[in-house]
């Protein structure tokens, strides 16, 4: 189902003698209508000379553009923050160097209509209304000084600040819901029961725009007047909802082996087999090799297996990175069964490596890190956190490339997670904070990547080994030079920091810890010392207690004997 509207507009300049304000509205293809929505924005421009006009139709068409621009896997509030944190930065410079642009500044009401839901991002004095069931309702809050001499001043403006502080809300939509983004030389002028009665004697958008815009001028009027009236004719599904729609018309195959077709594959080989998914070689009628992942049969009724499944597909095709497998294009209907498709790449995973004895290098390990950095470094930008990361989870090509593998478990906020994968992760590459319950974040991924190159030069854990279902106790990590004395210690600082007990004392992103591995040697880290007090968890006025303590046995001992 898709999200249908009626959209109109209209923008007077009245008595003014240009136009400050600036409308758009953005109805994207049917790729970008489910992952990005449909952008309207109304902005209202200040300052003196051509300031105001430039302000609000630079922003307003910055943000338009910019917006689609970003990743599919940053939620709707994020990437309106990153492109109006861009668009006040370009105002405030345009109006430090050009003295005619002095003082520009701009309001801005931004409305992004996808699936079945609405956000808004706001600052300054423009407003949006929305009228359901013949109830109107302001979802937006005017930035201007409360005292009445002072209605006018705002508080904040695109522009106004080095700090450009931004409303977010959001909420779900339902059908005949109106929308209106209206600039203060209407509401003011009109007021809240004039507008609602244009938006109940009128159905056509367009018309409602028209009348509000017309009344505001021919009621006195002393500024531009400009209106955006959206109808909801039909409310849509988001772009995973629809697939996972699609996918229940999908069936699990029963487990295959060489030889056997699946569609317009055939299987080569079973590459690797789970509790939950079998992984297979296949190759196309063209010849070209590939990865076809799939579900164990068992699983062909299990609705949060299948979702997850379908998740991983749709987070790994948005990652278009060289640290990361490519998904084949391939359309639902395409495919008779559940699976998905994989570039293949010849090469060894690291833990397949290991099991074969390989005996990793100082200077090999350096740079396998390098590269795992830069591809969770892609990963966090992309708003995703792996949740597995492990030497099964590396992968090492015949031509040299790190890609990681599995997004399976991934975490992203614009897919849901299903109850049962819950901090998911393997147990001994799993932060203390995860077994306490939190969350895992960009600091987990990092710790796991640490005990991942721990674990390829030593063998060993730096927490030692940790069962399924166990509740492990850490104390200090164990240094990697006990296993490996050759180990420089610049590289045992870094990896002691990266799998620090403490989250505060770990790197704080995958490109800090990149920095300190590329510097190396000539800019090693050190390791902030743990004093003897906070290693043995007592506050400083129980170690005074004791130490008075002592004293005053000492000083009894000492008048017993004399």
């Amino acid at each position: 189902m898709t999200l249908r509207i009626t959209v109109g507009e209209s923008s007077l300049i009245g008595p003014r003698e240009r136009n400050e304000d600036y409308l758009t509205f953005v109805t994207p293809t049917d790729s970008q209508l489910g992952t990005k929505g449909i952008l309207l924005a109304v902005a209202d421009g200040v300052g003196g000379n051509v300031g105001g006009r430039e302000a609000s139709e630079m922003t307003v068409r910055t943000i338009s553009a910019d917006y689609y621009a970003t990743p599919d896997t940053w939620d709707t509030h994020k990437s309106l923050d990153k492109v109006l944190t861009a668009a006040n930065r370009w105002v405030l410079a345009q109006a430090a160097t050009n003295r005619d642009m002095a003082g520009m500044a701009t309001t801005l009401s931004v409305l992004v209509l996808k699936g079945r839901r609405y956000y808004i991002a706001h600052v300054g004095d423009t407003r949006i209304y929305r009228l359901r069931n013949q109830s109107l309702e302001q979802l937006t809050i005017d930035h201007v000084w409360d005292r009445p001499d002072m209605r006018h001043v705002l508080k904040r403006a695109v522009g106004l600040d080095t700090q450009l502080v931004v409303d977010f809300s959001e909420g779900l939509i339902e059908p005949n819901d109106v929308f209106a983004i209206m600039s203060d030389g209407v509401w003011e002028r009109l007021g809240d029961q004039s507008i609602h009665h244009a938006m109940m004697i009128y159905e056509s958008p367009n018309l409602i725009c028209e009348y509000l815009t017309k009344t505001a001028i021919e009621n006195g009027g002393q500024d531009n007047a400009t209106v955006i009236v959206v109808r909801i004719d039909e409310i849509g599904q988001d772009s995973l909802t629809e697939l996972m729609s699609d996918a229940k018309n999908l069936k699990v195959p029963q487990k295959l082996k060489p030889g056997d077709s699946l569609d317009d594959f055939k299987i080569l080989a079973i590459l690797h087999e789970s509790r939950a998914s079998i992984i297979y070689k296949v190759s196309n009628q063209n010849g070209q090799v590939f990865v076809l992942k799939t579900l164990q049969p068992i699983l062909s009724n299990d609705d949060e297996s299948c979702q997850a499944l379908m998740n991983e597909e749709w987070l790994t095709k948005r990652v278009v990175s060289q640290y990361v497998p490519q998904v084949f294009p391939l359309s639902i209907d395409k495919r008779k069964h559940l699976y998905y498709v994989m570039t293949w790449h010849e090469g060894a995973t690291l833990q397949q490596r290991i099991n074969v004895g390989h005996h990793f290098t100082v200077n090999e390990t350096v740079k396998i890190a390098i590269d795992l950095m830069r591809g969770l470094s892609i990963l966090h930008r992309l708003n995703i956190v792996h949740r597995d990361i492990k030497p099964a989870n590396v992968h090492i090509g015949s031509d040299q490339r790190l890609r990681i593998l599995d997004l399976g478990v991934a975490l992203n906020s614009t897919t849901s997670t299903p109850s049962s994968m819950q901090n998911p992760g393997t147990p001994s590459f799993m932060s203390p904070e995860l077994f306490e319950g939190n969350s895992a974040n960009i600091s987990t991924d990092v710790f796991a990547a640490g005990v991942t190159l721990y674990y390829m030069l030593t063998r060993k854990y730096p927490y030692g080994e940790i069962e399924p279902f166990q509740t492990p106790r850490f104390s200090e990590p164990v240094p990697p030079t006990r296993y490996r004395p050759e180990i420089p210690s610049w590289l045992e600082n870094i990896l002691l920091k990266a799998v620090a007990r403490e989250e505060a004392k770990r790197f704080e992103t995958a490109d800090e810890m990149l920095v300190a591995l590329e510097h190396a040697e000539l800019k090693p880290i050190t390791l902030e010392y743990t004093p003897l007090i906070a290693r043995a968890r007592l506050h400083r006025w129980q170690w005074i207690a004791i130490f008075s303590l002592i004293l005053n046995f000492l000083l009894i001992y000492l008048l017993v004997i004399s």
